[in-house]
């Protein structure tokens, strides 16, 4: 699964956080609803725009977040 068409990050659509599609649908929302126990299928019925490939894309951009072995914070 190509990400990229899926997660978008864009500075004007909710202050940068990774999005489905566009849409403003923050990929941590649809990581929440699937951890509050809401299946795929009840969270599509709850948000027509949505679609299922773009539910297997928020948890396929979870798990390369878990992937980075270190990160490295800028001086401030």
């Amino acid at each position: 699964m190509n990400l990229t068409e899926r997660i978008t990050i864009k500075p004007e659509i909710c202050h940068g956080k990774p999005t489905i599609r566009g849409l403003r649908y923050p990929v941590e929302m649809i990581l929440e609803l699937l951890s509050s126990g809401m299946t795929p299928d009840e969270i599509l019925a709850d948000y027509e725009d949505l679609e299922r490939e773009d539910i297997f894309a928020a948890l396929a951009f979870a798990t390369r977040l878990t992937q980075i072995k270190r990160v490295e914070l800028a001086a401030v």
